[in-house]
């Protein structure tokens, strides 16, 4: 690891042991093991390495998206994916998705931070609101509008939908964010919610096939 890299992760170490404003640039470059002016080489201030810490974990979930044979990131790509997996494909990339943001210490630590400072820091709760409500409702709209646009998903409230979908997700994060032995219990709830969702929305062609003759049977 460069000293770039050690920056951050001592950082965000710092950051999620002591909170974000209790820690100075002289904290980080001494835990890195370096002083102040070399650090002040690398990035100008702790703003500059907070924002860092943002790019690396965006970084990271894309590349284990990419891993998982998804975009993570562009809605219209992912939709077109997600027209062509199964129920049981899709119940599996959303346990590794899930088990991503659990376990992935960089990513946990950035998240146990925003928690914690999010009540003490109106910039914070705003990057909290950003990172974990905003902006997973926001993809998750635009994929879900497209899937319903082209006849995978049905609803009359697109906005709605995506509740329903990323609300019980983001409580079960923050329940193995306080009981970690819960893992299992969440998992299990994960699996049961993917499909649950499905019966919802008819996702996929045959249930969508099954609703559309009974609709014409009703109307006959």
């Amino acid at each position: 690891m460069d000293t770039k890299q050690r920056i951050l992760d001592e950082a965000l170490t710092l950051f999620s042991e002591k909170g974000y404003a209790n820690v100075f640039v002289a904290d980080i470059a001494e835990r890195v093991g370096i002083k102040a002016p070399s650090l002040y080489k690398h990035y100008k201030n702790k703003q500059a390495i907070f924002d860092a810490i943002i790019l690396e974990m965006n970084r990271r979930f894309l590349e284990e998206a990419g891993n998982l044979q998804i975009n993570g990131a562009n809605a219209a790509e992912d939709a077109e994916i997600y027209k062509h997996i199964s129920e049981e494909q899709l119940i599996t990339l959303g346990n590794n998705l899930f088990l991503y943001f659990i376990h992935d210490d960089y990513t946990r630590r950035f998240r146990k931070m925003l928690t914690i400072e999010q009540f003490h820091d109106k910039k914070l709760a705003a990057t909290y609101m950003k990172q974990y409500v905003d902006d997973p409702l926001s993809y998750q709209g635009m994929l879900f509008g497209l899937m319903v646009s082209s006849g995978i998903l049905q609803t009359e409230n697109v906005e709605i939908m995506t509740l329903h979908f990323y609300a019980p997700i983001y409580m079960l994060l923050t329940m193995c964010d306080r009981e970690p032995k819960r893992e299992e219990e969440a998992l299990k709830t994960m699996e049961a919610h993917i499909r649950q969702f499905n019966k919802l929305y008819a996702r996929g062609e045959t249930s969508i096939q099954g609703n559309r003759k009974q609709s014409r049977r009703s109307t006959k």
